[in-house]
């Protein structure tokens, strides 16, 4: 079981702390919105990824190539669509001015939605997260249970961690908020452009 549980909480570290759509979500909301508003967020992947993980164990594998490229195009259309909305917030963000929270469900399953329309957590779970998964609960189901408690429990304070790092950047002042969100936007759809060249460049070769 120790093996199973360090292996789930390695994996997960790995999630949370790896740069990508989610990530850079998470950073644009606790900027924006502080760390109370921006914190739930970090329980998106707690939404997104039961389906996910139905998906990749029973109906992935059997699917053609050509769906992991639809999915790579829709997700950076979807990634676009946030980076413009991070910018607006970045154009509209003043000093004397409140600033226009948005809301906390809003948030949540607009960060479940990146999850969903991102092919990593696909791929992680269908290359890494869901043999190791099998492989425990063939050996008995408690080590399945705890590869899935270790990863997400992990991921999700790793997420946390995220927003209250970067919340703290508030403080430094009105300039330096404005700056990191125009960042976060920018970030956004450099990601977004990724995702849309990697699933062109793929259905091209494929």
């Amino acid at each position: 079981m120790l093996i199973y549980l360090l292996q789930g909480m390695t994996f997960g570290f790995a999630a949370a702390a790896q740069p990508g759509p989610f990530q850079t979500y998470l950073i644009s909301r606790a900027l924006d919105d502080g760390w109370r508003r921006a914190l739930p967020v970090s329980l998106a992947p707690l939404i997104s990824d039961g389906p996910i993980i139905v998906l990749v164990l029973v109906v992935l594998s059997q699917v053609p190539v050509w769906f992991e490229h639809v999915l790579q195009t829709v997700g950076g259309l979807f990634l676009f669509y946030l980076a413009f909305s991070t910018l607006k917030s970045w154009r509209e963000h003043k000093a004397n001015k409140p600033a226009a929270f948005h809301s906390a469900r809003m948030s949540v399953l607009k960060a479940a939605a990146v999850n969903l329309l991102n092919p990593n957590p696909y791929l992680g779970w269908s290359l890494v997260m869901g043999p190791l998964l099998l492989k425990g609960w063939r050996e008995a189901p408690i080590d399945g249970i705890v590869v899935i408690f270790a990863f997400y429990s992990t991921m999700v304070l790793g997420a946390m961690g995220i927003v209250l790092l970067f919340s703290g950047a508030r403080s430094l002042g009105p300039r330096v908020t404005r700056a990191m969100i125009g960042a976060a936007g920018i970030g956004l759809a450099v990601l977004g452009a990724y995702q849309l060249w990697q699933g062109a460049i793929s259905r091209w070769w494929s």
